[in-house]
């Protein structure tokens, strides 16, 4: 709660935007708590910040706790944070307990994981696990010209820190979907995260006058773009392992009342756990809009912008954070991320695993985004079991 009072929105949400002054004030709030944890924090060259308390075996490739600490425009307060403020408080916790490790621990706090001022996504664990190239992502530029790398220097976080390995990687976050809710369980065991193709489609007709032009001569743009979101909610919903289907933007020119659409830019969104069956969904896709075409006599262009296979979280991890759910008595169920994560690039590098809580409605991305304070302890005191198995104590 004194985290999101940086940034904090007049509807109870938090505007964190990565790379900001309150990016900056939140981040630096972090480091002085980790500092006061008797931690010591490093900071990469793409502002990833490290938090360490040292093992009992110098040697030994940390565990890593983590998430981010920047927010969407109109973001809520437990997205990314919860999970950072999970790992210092699991840390606080042994530091109150006396309990030294094996491993060193790491709390991390990525850079940039929204993607809402910078592309890409998942900026900061993409750098650091080799999917992205450091030099190509600082010269990204935000919509007013500011690179990524003149960010990182005007908040001071652009530092020098090398990457390094990790012995395994863990993750607490809000389920952001309404499943744990819904079915009244605290825990959710997160088993991977959904694979994604994004599609960017132009459907180009003719604009042409309301009233003279009859029905079956126009080359109307916006009726193709209704039934292509007909066809990508058919595909979504009767495609098998867990499939996703959204067409989540629209913009319809000349966009006047007496006018036939000519031209409509949209977007698509396809989701699934199977990488075959989410080609498959784009196959589908791809036949569904040569019969659009044809029957609206109109020409629809699509380009793939955004590919990230689907990811399974390490078994042997996945196993931990069920049998620490299980000794704590906490009620819990397998579940599938519908959304990318940091823990998705670490899962590249080391054995990852997360642990997801629910939150109010479903609802996150949004400043009414909230979580039970009793959730909250249990998927920390969850996550802190399963790590304190993985470093081992020394």
């Amino acid at each position: 709660m004194e985290l999101a009072r940086i940034g904090a929105t007049p509807k109870g949400g938090v505007r964190r935007v990565t790379l900001t002054p309150a990016d900056r004030e939140g981040r630096e709030l972090f480091a002085r708590w980790c500092r006061g944890a008797g931690l010591e924090v490093r900071v990469d060259a793409i502002g990833n910040m490290f938090a360490r308390r040292a093992g009992a075996d110098p040697e030994a490739a940390p565990v890593v706790m983590g998430s981010h600490l920047d927010t969407q425009p109109n973001g809520g307060k437990f997205d990314g944070a919860y999970g950072v403020m999970a790992g210092l408080e699991a840390i606080r916790a042994l530091n109150d307990a006396g309990v030294r490790t094996r491993a060193p621990l790491e709390v991390a706090c990525w850079t940039n994981e929204e993607g809402s001022r910078f592309v890409p996504t998942m900026m900061g664990s993409g750098v650091f696990t080799g999917v992205h190239k450091l030099e190509d992502v600082l010269n990204n530029r935000d919509v007013e010209g500011i690179t990524v790398s003149e960010a990182l220097t005007a908040i001071g976080y652009r530092g020098a820190a090398r990457p390094h390995e990790v012995g395994a990687y863990f993750e607490a976050h809000i389920e952001q979907g309404p499943v744990l809710e819904d079915t009244k369980t605290p825990i959710g065991v997160v088993q991977g995260a959904l694979g994604q193709r994004w599609f960017d489609v132009r459907i180009s007709g003719q604009d042409a006058h309301a009233g003279p032009t009859p029905m079956h001569l126009r080359k109307d743009a916006l009726l193709a773009a209704a039934r292509l979101t007909l066809e990508v909610n058919r595909i979504g919903s009767t495609f098998p392992d867990n499939a996703r289907g959204t067409v989540g933007h629209m913009q319809v020119s000349p966009n006047s009342r007496n006018v036939i659409p000519g031209e409509v830019r949209m977007t698509v969104d396809l989701r699934n756990a199977n990488d075959n069956t989410l080609l498959e969904m784009k196959q589908d896709l791809q036949k569904s809009i040569g019969v659009i075409a044809e029957q609206c006599r109109v020409s629809i262009q699509v380009e793939e912008v955004v590919y990230f296979p689907p990811s399974r979280f390490a078994p042997e991890l996945v196993e931990r954070v069920r049998a620490a759910a299980s000794a704590l008595g906490l009620s819990h169920r397998d579940i599938v991320s519908g959304a990318a994560h940091d823990a998705v690039y670490l899962s590249r590098v080391a054995p990852a695993a997360m642990v997801f809580v629910p939150c109010e409605g479903g609802i996150s991305h949004n400043e009414t985004e909230n979580a039970k304070p009793e959730h909250l302890a249990a998927s920390c005191s969850v996550m802190l079991q399963a790590v304190l198995e993985t470093a081992g104590t020394g």
